[in-house]
């Protein structure tokens, strides 16, 4: 499992076009450089005295720290001002050629630079109805950023994304992927083939205003 959460890491620096993690007593750390997320801590196999140490050492607002963890086990190493994220679970697959065929109406683009493939799903009037993106790791890739837009949900173009990402993720060499899946994008996944490995949860530095 913490092959695949280690690789579910650095695609994801990959698609996000961060810098690469870096290893840490904790797990990985990584610059994101965001307003609303300057650094992401990963807990890899980490015992609960050296979550708290870093948890207590965090100053810097919005920083976020993630682990693959229920979290009831997590919670009690936060005190009041970190706030939980919406939970999440790491998802994996074994990757095959997908039949692709975009409804009426819609096209389907697809574009790869730099490790990251995009694919836009475009309405009749050109408008963007659904997009995805994956960061291609070696042998691998990570799944990210999947999202049909409100007007264009519950016609198939979920399923239309991710079987382009995975085409071109097999096409560049890919076997297997991992995620990030939200409540709602777990139930998607899962019709398509993927397994669920664990939970993913984290927590972001919410300090009180000065």
């Amino acid at each position: 499992m913490w092959d695949a959460a280690r690789s579910w890491v650095e695609g994801w620096t990959v698609s996000r076009r961060t810098p690469k993690p870096v290893d840490t007593p904790w797990g990985l750390s990584i610059r994101v450089g965001l307003p609303d997320q300057p650094v992401r801590h990963v807990l890899l196999d980490t015992d609960a005295e050296t979550a708290r140490d870093l948890v207590g050492s965090v100053t810097e607002p919005a920083t976020w720290i993630k682990a693959f963890l229920a979290p009831d086990v997590m919670q009690p190493w936060f005190p009041l001002a970190w706030e939980p994220t919406d939970p999440g679970f790491l998802m994996a697959v074994d990757l095959r050629p997908a039949t692709v065929r975009a409804p009426d109406g819609y096209t389907v683009a697809t574009e790869t630079a730099d490790g990251v493939t995009n694919v836009r799903v475009l309405a009749a009037d050109g408008t963007l109805a659904a997009r995805g993106q994956t960061g291609l790791t070696a042998g691998a890739c990570v799944f990210d950023q999947i999202i049909t837009e409100e007007a264009h949900q519950r016609r198939g173009l979920g399923t239309l994304v991710v079987s382009a990402l995975t085409n071109a993720a097999v096409e560049h060499g890919a076997t297997t992927a991992t995620l990030g899946a939200t409540v709602q994008g777990r139930a998607l996944y899962e019709t398509l083939g993927w397994k669920t490995l664990t939970p993913l949860t984290g927590f972001v530095h919410r300090p009180p205003a000065p």
